[in-house]
């Protein structure tokens, strides 16, 4: 919260002239009606006409000068807020954008909430928590030390009056926590979330009537849950307006009583009975400005949650990735889960090698591949690219001379050229068409691509990334099941391609296949999160372990 009040501070010209403003109008609401209690008072005891034309021009003052602060504090105090919003906005964005990985942690419809809905929020700190205490402290201190010049129990019952409705009845009825099984919002956009990116699957399998009978169940949990919510803000809002009502009801018995008693001329009462009925105007947002706090506090906490996983990241350049690679015993152990996806990984792959990593579903080959983009982190062991640690790399010096071919792979709506420059901001026609003739897609440069690849199958996919792949002038090579949505004969083109261009190159290729695994340096075969053998082929064939068995499997 006090970051939030340094970033609203950083405009104090425009959060002071607010200040200002809401001060005035708030003040000159108060004067207003005791001008026009003390012009009725008057005008009934028929005083020189003078003073009746002297009240009414103060009167009219008054009006004009309410109407204009209060346009006034409205402009600038919304200015403020989207100011700072904006702010807010920008700052979680650059915060969330070099550690995009950390949203693999989190659902889509959680994110979704998170980004849009509790950056919102925020807007409420400075209009609905912030700013109202401080314009009705000033008016309620201005008020009472007006009313003190006729009498300290006029003024000693304001202050009580204002003591229960801006702190008493907000704090008391606000300071209960949420109930315990309370549906959040966030929880409803989850599933509404999954709900429409799975309807094709739960319509396919007979489930879309049972998803929508639970997204329905669950959208009036959070109906109930939210009216109770405004049950409670109707709540106070009803104890403040009864007790700004019985305040001034007491203020009448007890100025009437002043006055038969001599003690407050009875002109002034009309103006003070006014004032009271006015001045409480201040003390209604007040009633609101707890449970704003709550959830404006609350969305501080789930955006700081998403952008507080910040990684250090590393400051040596490399000016190649034609080096050696080195895991020492390195394990990752996903969050929750109950085992460990990679466990002492410890190979060597020197420059310019071609090796192949085997084993079956679920065994950490793509895991191991992750961990050699720096995707993920290991959890234990040692990882060294050259001399460095990969740690103490920079992960862009790494994307730049790394080129990776994964199982899946994003397209972004546009042309099919677009999409190939990724790889290669300057690349020329000629070389993106050389490109696409290698991948054997036949695809015009201009041809559209829906978002997501929509409009492409999966085999063609899988040669538009290749084409990406071979248009990057990169050292180092990682492709995870490049053809698996292709023809034998497509297939073993493509290979022979892939082996060809990375000649110099040192090239790391997960898959399930074991075909032409003859033509690598070495291959690693993986079980259960483990390096269970390796050597070349020949070797491991002769060794009639693992490999052998799922070599003449496949055969």
């Amino acid at each position: 919260m006090q970051q939030l009040v340094q970033l609203i501070w950083q405009d104090k010209k425009d959060v002071l002239l607010a200040l200002l403003a809401g001060t005035i109008s708030g003040l000159t609401a108060v004067a207003l009606f005791a001008q026009s209690g003390l012009l009725i008072s008057k005008a009934a005891l028929m005083p020189p006409f003078y003073v009746i034309l002297i009240l009414t021009a103060f009167l009219k003052l008054f009006g004009v000068t309410k109407s204009a602060s209060k346009y006034a504090e409205r402009y600038i105090s919304h200015r403020v807020t989207f100011k700072f919003i904006s702010i807010v906005r920008m700052r979680f964005f650059k915060q969330l954008l070099p550690q995009a990985h950390v949203l693999n942690n989190y659902k889509s419809g959680d994110l979704l909430t998170r980004i849009t809905s509790d950056v919102e929020m925020l807007q409420n700190f400075f209009l609905r928590v912030l700013y109202p205490p401080f314009i009705a402290l000033f008016v309620f201190l201005v008020t009472i030390l007006f009313t003190l010049f006729f009498s300290p129990w006029i003024a000693l019952l304001l202050l009580i009056g204002i003591v229960l409705t801006s702190i008493v009845i907000p704090y008391v009825l606000f300071r209960r926590p949420y109930p315990t099984g309370a549906v959040e919002k966030k929880e409803l956009t989850v599933q509404a979330t999954e709900y429409f990116y799975g309807y094709r699957e739960l319509l396919l399998h007979n489930q879309l009537d049972t998803q929508k009978e639970g997204l329905s169940a669950l959208h009036q949990a959070y109906g109930t849950a939210r009216k109770k919510e405004l049950n409670q803000e109707q709540t106070a809002y009803l104890w403040n307006q009864t007790i700004a009502l019985f305040t001034s009801f007491t203020v009448v018995l007890v100025g009437a009583y002043l006055v038969s008693t001599g003690q407050l001329e009875g002109v002034y009462l009309a103006l003070i009975v006014l004032v009271s009925l006015t001045v409480f105007e201040s003390a209604i947002p007040l009633s609101m400005a707890p449970i704003f706090a709550k959830h404006t506090k609350k969305a501080v906490d789930q955006l700081e949650e998403v952008t507080s996983h910040q990684v250090q990241d590393g400051t040596i350049q490399l000016r190649d990735l034609a080096q050696d690679i080195q895991l020492n015993n390195v394990s990752y152990h996903y969050p929750s889960a109950t085992r460990p996806a990679l466990k002492q990984i410890t190979l060597a792959i020197q420059a310019g090698e071609k090796i192949a990593i085997i084993g079956p579903s679920g065994s950490g080959k793509s895991t191991l591949l992750q961990l050699l983009m720096k995707e993920l982190r290991r959890t234990d062991g040692e990882f060294l690219i050259g001399a460095h640690p990969i740690d103490a790399i920079c992960t862009h010096s790494i994307y730049t001379h790394l080129s990776t071919m994964l199982q899946h792979n994003h397209f972004f709506s546009g042309t099919v050229k677009s999409n190939l420059r990724l790889a290669k901001l300057d690349a020329t026609d000629e070389a993106l068409q050389t490109a696409l003739n290698q991948a054997a897609l036949d695809k015009k440069l201009d041809d559209p691509i829906f978002e997501k690849g929509g409009n492409l199958s999966g085999g063609e996919k899988q040669r538009l990334a290749f084409a990406r792949l071979l248009l990057k002038e990169s050292d180092l090579w990682l492709v995870d099941e490049p053809f698996t949505s292709l023809d034998v004969q497509t297939e073993k083109t493509l290979f022979n391609t892939l082996l060809s261009q990375s000649a110099r190159k040192t090239l790391l290729m997960v898959t399930h296949k074991l075909t032409n695994l003859d033509q690598f340096d070495r291959i690693y075969v993986m079980q259960q999160g483990e390096i269970v053998e390796f050597g070349t082929q020949e070797q491991l064939l002769d060794k009639k372990g693992l490999y052998y068995s799922m070599y003449h499997k496949n055969s």
